[in-house]
């Protein structure tokens, strides 16, 4: 996990142990400290690019790890637009420039993903964003999350397009589905799981009354 840029966004490299071979979602900035790490890992192929949602801070590095890596840009399929526009959709300034990018590969959901030897299961989570996935690790137990759920947070509707009732159903839906010991990696803060969630979650109080 490497927390970069001005808004303190995770982006995470993985791979099978000792794999050459690796993923990364959400290359939100730095893209030298990035790919600095890539080469510290001895991993010679950066498979895929997974994106959750394009929001700036997830995606500000996607064309620089892209052109120096090869790697194909998995992107939402509902937000497509954005990667290839990014800063016509920065709503703040003083962030940026980015580079735009145009995704190789879309996705919407429902597909189970075959890359760097693993299984990734993309899960539909609209909220915070129109498009955002989650990818689901079946293996290994664990979620990336983006900015659906974080510790102790979940994922700011005030911006375009965001919508709590949306954002906490998909919330549900994931909590409903994995068990409560499944680890949530997040876009944001610390690394958590369903159950912690669940249970202490102040924004949860919802489902946790159901």
């Amino acid at each position: 996990m490497l927390t970069v840029g001005p808004v303190a966004e995770n982006s995470y490299i993985f791979r099978q142990e000792d794999s050459d071979t690796a993923l990364i979602i959400d290359p939100g900035d730095e893209a030298e400290r990035i790919l600095g790490t890539l080469e510290e890992l001895g991993i010679t192929k950066l498979e895929a690019i997974l994106l959750t949602h394009t929001h700036f801070d997830h995606i500000g590095a996607v064309a620089p790890v892209a052109r120096a890596t090869g790697a194909p840009v998995y992107c939402p399929k509902l937000e497509v637009a954005v990667l290839a526009d990014i800063m016509s959709y920065v709503p703040w300034d003083g962030f940026g420039p980015y580079e735009s990018w145009d995704a190789e590969e879309t996705i919407e959901g429902g597909e189970r993903l075959e890359l760097a030897g693993l299984e990734i299961d993309v899960i539909f989570t609209p909220g915070h964003s129109p498009g955002h996935v989650t990818y689901s690790i079946p293996d290994e137990r664990i979620l990336f999350s983006g900015d659906v759920l974080f510790q102790n947070s979940v994922g700011r509707t005030d911006l375009p397009f965001g919508d709590w009732p949306t954002l906490l159903a998909s919330i549900g839906n994931l909590v409903e589905a994995f068990p409560e010991e499944t680890g949530v990696y997040p876009g944001h803060m610390g690394i958590t799981t369903l159950g912690a969630e669940r249970a202490s979650n102040p924004f949860l109080a919802e489902l946790a009354a159901r």
